[in-house]
């Protein structure tokens, strides 16, 4: 053996202090947002149940959700709304007295420092559960545009600081862009939902914001999983459109597509790490096949590690008392 030569890598993994100085990706409390679900009516805190820890709130509850997020550190915050109302074109996606314009509004008062991103679609609002409006039973890309440009502009009045567009039609982030621009918001960003795949692990989300389509699927304006080069069109015209970030969703199934994303452009790239992510860490986590708090960050460290710069999680308050006592 004494004339054998080989690397040592164990040499840099020998003590917990070497081991952190040679950390190359590490999780911040900064790269987190919190997903936060908005309904009308009084008194209302309601657990989803495919979602255990993950409330749909009535407004006099989400100033208690807000503190919970203060208190861990996390310092954004995305909102999504559930209407008492739906009809055929979404009308209180875009109403000034909608339920994510009054969110946004009671945030922004009582927690000035939180940055607040609204989420941008017509699924919560329409009757018919899909992301655009109807004609003749097809969900038309053209005429969706002008919708949900309204409802950009009315998030924008109402005090976002970022404008998130989940809608998936051609030509969105173009039209919301010029949108928020014409209505005096330039320097509003949009964080674009550029890469959004039809994906089955988007259920529990559909629960908790009651967007289920009423109707057939999303396959027609949503992603083709297999489709990875498709992914990279995508980003690149949003980009050449105006977009500010680049979402990828989900996270776990497509981190090739974060790293390759990210490498493609220069824009900060999101991973939506989504609710069936969530829920089957939960799940597992509650019969006591793994450990939640390992695994959750785990996962979430590969999200950073194949080139997400900010991560969308409904575990950002527990990550952020974990990275406390890291």
């Amino acid at each position: 053996m004494d004339d054998l030569t080989f690397d040592r890598h164990r040499r840099l993994r020998r003590t917990p202090g070497i081991r952190k100085m040679v950390q190359e990706h590490a999780l911040r409390k900064e790269d987190l947002i919190f997903p936060i679900f908005v309904l009308e009516g009084k008194e209302i805190k309601k657990e989803v149940p495919s979602m255990p820890g993950v409330y749909q709130v009535s407004l006099d509850h989400l100033n208690e959700e807000m503190d919970r997020l203060v208190s861990a550190g996390v310092l954004s915050v995305i909102v999504f709304g559930v209407p008492e109302h739906k009809d055929q074109n979404g009308s209180e996606a875009y109403a000034q007295e909608g339920i994510v314009q009054k969110a946004i509004r009671q945030i922004k008062t009582a927690f000035p420092s939180l940055t607040i991103i609204a989420d941008t679609c017509l699924c919560q609002y329409t009757d018919h559960g899909h992301c655009g409006v109807i004609e003749d039973g097809i969900i038309v890309n053209d005429s969706s545009l002008d919708y949900l440009t309204k409802t950009a502009v009315s998030q924008a009045d109402a005090g976002a600081d970022i404008i998130a567009p989940s809608n998936m039609m051609d030509g969105f982030t173009a039209a919301i862009r010029q949108g928020l621009d014409d209505a005096g918001h330039k320097d509003i960003p949009i964080m674009s939902y550029s890469v959004k795949f039809a994906s089955a692990f988007y259920g529990p989300f559909r629960d908790a914001a009651h967007s289920s389509p009423s109707f057939g699927d999303r396959n027609t304006y949503q992603m083709d999983p297999p489709n990875r080069l498709e992914a990279l069109r995508e980003a690149h015209s949003d980009v050449k459109e105006g977009a500010d970030f680049i979402i990828v969703k989900p996270a776990l199934s497509y981190l090739d597509i974060v790293r390759e994303v990210k490498e493609e452009t220069a824009k900060p790239v999101v991973a939506y790490n989504v609710s069936g992510e969530y829920a089957m860490i939960k799940a597992a986590a509650a019969n006591g096949w793994i450990d939640e708090k390992e695994v959750v960050m785990e996962k979430l460290t590969s999200m950073k590690r194949a080139g997400a710069d900010l991560i969308v999680t409904y575990y950002a308050i527990d990550a952020a008392h974990w990275i406390d006592e890291a």
